[in-house]
């Protein structure tokens, strides 16, 4: 077994036993030594998810483990439940909440939305100044020849996101982003219908793709990290996570 999968399948057992062991399913202990209890709380419960997301779901260096913290509640609880259910593929988070109710995976959901961790600083811009302009005219204007709406007509003029179920996309690794959209192009991310996001991506070329992701990646921290209010954006689409 190699590195990587050493490490990945050394995080998945500490996720699973955070989890599954506070949400009730007893560990084994030696019967010669007293049994200590951690504390109940959400936080000690989600100490799994700190290995690949940041102990307050700031995300880490690795490009492919994003930031979790301040995204709406809903958002992150569609994307429990997209994980639990098969309709975001990947086996560790598959794995991880197969087993876990509804009620649970909201009270993650619940916990995370609620922190209020430091953006990090934006890293290095890898692309050309041409591509990072394609990718803010991208974001901020959109491309209506094209029909490809702007990002900030659902994500919010600060990309902080849209209650109660859009996330915000700063403090995000530029390579996350290009291989979320990625997926959603390609249908290997999926959401319920209407599924917009799969209707945008579907719009872009690989160039649009690598340029909105270097461009999102370099913006820094925003004054207010809350997400738009409920109501606040016309949306260009419908959206399926949005209304159910």
């Amino acid at each position: 077994m190699g590195y990587v999968a050493q490490r990945s399948a050394r995080l998945l057992l500490s996720a699973f036993f955070a989890l599954f062991v506070f949400h009730g399913i007893p560990a084994f202990a030696a019967t010669d030594a007293p049994l200590e209890r951690a504390p109940d709380t959400m936080q000690a419960r989600v100490m799994g998810c700190a290995a690949c997301h940041g102990a307050h779901g700031e995300g880490t260096d690795n490009d492919y483990f994003p930031r979790l913290s301040g995204k709406p509640a809903g958002y992150l609880y569609n994307q429990l439940l997209a994980f639990r259910d098969g309709r975001r593929k990947y086996p560790p988070m598959n794995y991880l909440l197969a087993y876990l109710p509804d009620a649970y995976l909201k009270q993650i959901a619940d916990y995370f939305a609620a922190e209020r961790p430091p953006f990090p600083t934006p890293g290095p811009v890898t692309v050309d100044a041409n591509t990072l302009d394609l990718g803010k005219t991208l974001v901020t204007r959109g491309d209506a020849s094209r029909k490809v709406p702007a990002c900030v007509t659902c994500h919010g003029a600060a990309m902080t996101g849209l209650e109660p179920a859009i996330p915000g996309l700063l403090g995000l690794h530029a390579d996350y982003i290009s291989a979320q959209l990625g997926a959603w192009r390609y249908g290997t991310r999926m959401t319920v219908a209407p599924d917009c996001m799969r209707q945008v991506a579907q719009l872009l070329s690989d160039r649009d793709i690598t340029a909105i992701a270097a461009y999102l990646a370099s913006l820094p921290a925003p004054a207010n990290p809350t997400p738009v209010a409920a109501g606040s954006l016309k949306m260009p689409l419908a959206c399926g996570s949005v209304q159910h």
